[in-house]
């Protein structure tokens, strides 16, 4: 098997995500043959290094020792069970974990396969709870403009980015949106704070004539990243909690991206010391290794669904719900977490990083460079509507895996990059700037 082998096989069968297909015409795939740590390999041998941890979920490596050793242990025990009428150990024990995570402020999770599902099974939860809590005209939702929490109809409901939601708007029920704290608002004179504080005013102005209908806000905390790595201020998270506690609205920390010592504590929404109503949790929650996802929730809002009643409890199930594989995978993570002091090591590479990266935060033709724990990103001034496609080939060219989000690089990468291989991100950068500007 080569490269051009089995890209012919793969654009003949395979219909590849959030891809206009017609596309890869002209810029072909990129065929992956192995992965080890920070890298990936094609079949004639080329290396990328991974600096989008391939799409966020991506940890501590690639094919880490630790997690492959736990899955195939796990294989020799229990490959699968359903969780309905059953369960099994280390399902129970990670839910254990993760609770514990939360200061035991969030005692129950409920399993999926992916982000958008930890998202939907929230907003259902709480439109649910007030419903069996005798309000059921609270049944509408929240998020920050620009936001994005995932690709089911239900999660695009509350996803504000035109590209994903208008191809299927007759199928959404769309809730609302208010201001977002991007401190790139921030005029002269300004900070962060600020607009923060200005986007909280905007949402109490919001909860005080709509909270009747409001069942939930749902928010990244401190970095809506596909709206394009837009970070913000912890003062808004503060004043978005107290204003739902004000309201009677629930507060939906969806952590799918920013969770896991990314944004620099094990959980985003720590830094702004508040606890959410639910918590979606996915990406890394495997290390990168096999798709899981978890909705944490409070004791009150479990107790509204614990009843006689079957249609009082939480309709929602698929066939793979904690599985037993994923969640081995996961105890790994949180063990190298716990054993390794990883979000210590974090710091110092992000220092490190921040470092290496100062001749992207001075160069003219950027703009708004920002960082928040291990994502860095900044703004291209630049008008070529295909400029994300060119510096994607450009990038690859100089073996680093980058996928910008229209105007936006970012980078986000496993956190083990050694020296040379910061050097290698950085440097590589700056080459695909220069390649797809000229």
């Amino acid at each position: 098997m080569n490269n051009d082998a089995l890209l012919r096989r793969s654009l003949d069968a395979v219909w590849h995500p959030c891809t206009q297909m017609k596309l890869h015409e002209t810029l072909p795939l990129t065929p992956i043959r192995r992965a080890e740590g920070p890298w990936l390999e094609d079949f004639d041998g080329r290396r990328y290094l991974d600096a989008i941890s391939s799409w966020w979920v991506n940890l501590f490596g690639h094919n880490h020792p630790r997690i492959v050793a736990a899955i195939r242990d796990q294989l020799d025990t229990l490959d699968h069970v359903m969780l309905a009428g059953f369960t099994h150990e280390p399902v129970v024990t990670l839910s254990e974990k993760l609770s514990a995570l939360t200061g035991g402020a969030l005692g129950h999770c409920f399993y999926a396969s992916d982000g958008a599902s930890a998202v939907e099974i929230a907003l259902k939860m709480s439109a649910h709870f007030w419903r069996n809590s005798g309000r059921p005209e609270k049944h509408r939702f929240l998020s920050l403009a620009g936001s994005y929490h995932g690709e089911t109809a239900g999660a695009l409901a509350v996803t504000d980015i035109a590209l994903f939601r208008d191809a299927y708007a007759p199928l959404i029920r769309a809730g609302g949106t208010v201001p977002s704290p991007d401190g790139r608002l921030a005029a002269e004179g300004q900070t962060p704070y600020d607009i923060a504080v200005t986007a909280a005013l905007a949402l109490e102005r919001h909860l005080a004539e709509h909270h009747a209908e409001v069942a939930a806000l749902i928010v990244e905390p401190l970095v809506q990243c596909a709206a394009g790595m837009v970070m913000y201020d912890a003062e808004y998270l503060r004043r978005a909690r107290a204003l739902c506690d004000r309201y009677g609205v629930h507060l939906i920390a969806d952590e799918i991206a920013v969770g896991f010592g990314r944004t620099g504590t094990f959980f985003a929404h720590a830094q702004a010391g508040i606890t959410p109503d639910f918590l979606c949790l996915s990406k890394g929650l495997t290390g990168g290794a096999l798709p899981l996802s978890v909705t944490l929730t409070t004791d009150a809002l479990y107790a509204a669904f614990y009843d006689d009643d079957t249609a009082r409890g939480f309709l929602h199930s698929h066939s793979y719900t904690g599985n037993p594989l994923a969640c081995r995978a996961a105890l790994a993570t949180l063990s190298i977490f716990e054993t390794e002091n990883a979000l210590a090591a974090n710091r110092q590479l992000a220092a490190k990083i921040t470092q290496a990266a100062a001749p992207l935060a001075a160069d003219a033709r950027l703009a708004h460079f920002r960082n928040t724990g291990l994502i860095w990103a900044f703004d291209v001034k630049t008008e070529d509507p295909l400029f994300a496609r060119r510096f994607h080939r450009a990038a690859l060219n100089h073996g680093l895996l980058l996928r910008p989000l229209g105007n936006t690089v970012y980078f986000m990468p496993p956190y083990i990059l050694n020296d040379e291989q910061i050097a290698w991100l950085v440097g590589g950068a700056q080459a695909a700037l220069d390649d797809a500007l000229e």
